[in-house]
């Protein structure tokens, strides 16, 4: 954003509200995704979420961002190991002993023996050995100062731990110094008590920390707040302990008396953490973590690392979005960008984005019973996709252009007339040549004349009544022609939707039963083992259809990959029988004959290379003067839109 001074421009960050030249989020990809996953069975809630888990184009999705978090946790843990402390502790030790038996070396009386004896029957491990020496009378100032660095070592650490930047403040501590802590250390203890109690006040925090301050930079504005800070790095270190074996954290005990070269400390301490406890159980303070590389980490930084242990398994969670009411909001995106960088950050928040919009435009609608599915809006925006598709796949194809008229000149009204120039209905052939016999019998040679023509008076319907049948048996999803039939679907009804809309579309589903149902549910339709291809069931449906529209032209598309096993009884029952009964045969044809009777055209969309079907059809066809198709699964919506075009009457 630009601002003037006086004749210059100085140019910012826009800082009004939303950028207003951010790009839009792409909502056509995914709804595409959203919408194929919907038609192979999932619900839109689900689709929703495995959109998220995958991603769209480059945006990473949740399932990457997870699986990013596990890998930095994976090399935390691989790469370092928790006894730094331990190890720079004897290395110290080592040298003051070194250090003090070449001192003593040098000194030729019983004292010195007697020193060498004592530091010979030191304790073998570490802690013990630290302890025995904190009354020792050094005889080495190098050795002197080895050890009152192991005291000063400890005493930095353990505050590393609870206390932000403590190690690096406190390099050169003074007596003063560890006083100051003490103090700081028991007024804490006492603000804790009072909170637990219910006896603190706000005016007492305000002391606290006018008080200490200076040992917590992060500036907590309550005594609540405070408590959530040191509760997650005291869980933290808690945490580092139980990861250490059993040796290493009796190790620790054991020095952590000899913090500053003042117990007082360790005991101040120790119940910091056990008031934390109890008044932050929530915490997590006993899963350890198995810490197993080469790189040795001091108390501080071990609790620092199994702090992040901690941030990255509550990222996790928030990434596997599996908890009751998770929502993407609940990422912490500044966390995110700690752990994987900005990338992950600008991904998480595009996801957000893309989660909002597509909940914000009403791409969803809630059902009575709670669940999801897709709304109008989304059908429209899926079906614009899916006939888009289609409408590429026709115009790809040789000699289909000349769909131009939308259908076939009318259909027949049973007269005819004598042909006129520019006239493209049939023939009446037995009219035409029965006129031209009756001019030659009265006198005229020629055989044929223009004259003698007459053709099929058509009358023109400017409205169409299309039943589309479907197959929704077992076989259409195990053979893969589920998702196709939905998008001929889709495509089907947006055609007609937008460029057709005095056309009545009829969507019918038949397996055992037929039904008829709203796009929306058969998009949502969800595949189900069922026997039966009820064929006889939909052509009922599908000709009290047509009889509800008398006015227009009947078009009847059926798709299918299996023969007729199943007809309707007059009880209302469904007999199913395979090989097909020839009840069943015999019921289903007498339906296509009825449907003849109302002049409607039939196509059949064959699938598969079923030979019995394909003779079926064929009979069919036959009989009804229709036409069989046998498009490949992915042809199947071209083909079924092409000949609705063709089948349907020119519009007026």
């Amino acid at each position: 954003m630009a601002r003037r001074r006086g004749r210059r421009y100085a140019y910012g960050p826009y800082v009004d509200g939303p950028d207003p030249l951010a790009p839009p989020v792409d909502l056509r990809a995914a709804l595409d995704e959203i919408g194929r996953d919907v038609m192979e069975g999932s619900s839109p809630r689900s689709a929703l979420q495995e959109l998220l888990r995958r991603g769209l184009g480059e945006r990473r999705g949740l399932d990457d961002l997870t699986r990013d978090v596990w890998r930095r946790r994976s090399r935390l843990q691989r790469d370092n190991r928790l006894d730094g402390t331990l190890q720079e502790v004897r290395e110290l030790l080592r040298r003051a002993l070194e250090a003090e038996r070449t001192a003593l070396g040098g000194e030729n009386s019983d004292d010195a023996r007697f020193r060498e004896m004592q530091l010979d029957a030191l304790p073998s491990d570490t802690g013990g050995a630290v302890r025995e020496l904190d009354s020792y009378d050094w005889r080495s100032a190098e050795a002197r100062e080895a050890y009152e660095e192991i005291r000063d070592l400890l005493g930095r650490e353990m505050l590393d731990q609870r206390f932000a930047g403590m190690k690096q403040a406190m390099q050169n501590v003074t007596p003063q110094d560890v006083e100051r802590i003490r103090q700081m250390l028991d007024d804490l203890n006492s603000l804790l008590e009072n909170h637990a109690a219910g006896q603190d006040t706000q005016d007492q925090f305000r002391e606290f920390m006018r008080a200490h301050g200076e040992f917590f930079p992060e500036n907590p504005q309550s005594t609540d707040e405070l408590i959530d800070i040191l509760a997650q790095r005291s869980a933290a270190a808690q945490r580092m302990l139980n990861s250490m074996t059993a040796q290493q954290r009796a190790e620790l005990m054991e020095l952590s008396q000899q913090a500053f070269g003042d117990p007082r400390l360790a005991q101040a301490l120790a119940q910091l953490d056990g008031q934390l406890q109890g008044l932050r159980p929530g915490e997590d303070w006993t899963s350890p973590g198995r810490f197993r590389g080469d790189n040795p980490l001091g108390m501080g930084e071990a609790t620092r690392a199994m702090e992040e242990l901690g941030r990255l398994d509550t990222l996790a969670e928030q990434l596997s979005q599996s908890y009751p009411g998770a929502s993407l909001e609940d990422i912490d995106l500044d966390e995110l960008e700690a752990a994987l960088g900005e990338q992950a950050r600008v991904d998480a928040r595009a996801l957000a984005e893309l989660e909002r919009e597509l909940r914000r435009q009403g791409l969803f609608e809630r059902m009575p019973d709670g669940s999801l599915r897709l709304s109008p809006k989304a059908l429209r925006r899926l079906g614009e996709s899916a006939l888009r598709d289609v409408v590429d796949r026709i115009g790809g194809r040789r000699g289909e252009r000349e769909t131009r008229r939308s259908g076939a000149a009318g259909e027949p009204s049973g007269a005819t007339r004598p042909w006129a120039f520019g006239d493209t209905e049939s023939w009446h052939v037995p009219r035409t040549l029965t006129n031209a016999a009756l001019r030659r019998a009265a006198g005229d040679s020629r055989r044929l004349d223009v004259t003698d023509v007459e053709i099929v008076e058509t009358e023109q319907r400017n409205r169409a009544a299309v039943a589309l049948c479907v197959d929704t048996s077992w076989s259409m999803v195990q053979d893969g022609r589920w998702v196709p039939m939905k998008r001929t679907a889709l495509a089907l009804h947006q055609l007609i939707s937008t460029r057709f809309r005095g056309d009545a579309l009829e969507l019918i589903t038949f397996g055992r039963h037929a039904r008829s149902v709203e796009l929306a549910e058969l998009i949502g339709l969800e595949g189900a083992w069922e026997q039966g291809t009820n064929l006889h069931h939909a052509l009922l449906l599908a000709g009290k259809h047509l009889r509800r529209h008398p006015d227009a032209q009947p078009v009847v598309l059926v798709v299918t990959d299996g023969e007729p096993t199943a007809h309707l009884e007059p009880d209302g029952h469904a007999l199913f029988d395979y090989p097909p009964s020839p009840h069943t045969l015999a019921a289903t044809v007498g339906e296509v004959d009825r449907l003849t009777g109302l002049q409607a055209s039939i196509t059949i969309f064959r699938l598969g290379d079923d030979p019995r079907l394909a003779r079926f059809v064929d009979t069919v066809a036959r009989r009804c003067g229709g036409k069989v198709v046998a498009p490949s699964v992915d042809g199947l919506g071209a083909e079924v839109v092409a000949d609705y075009l063709r089948r349907r009457g020119p519009r007026r």
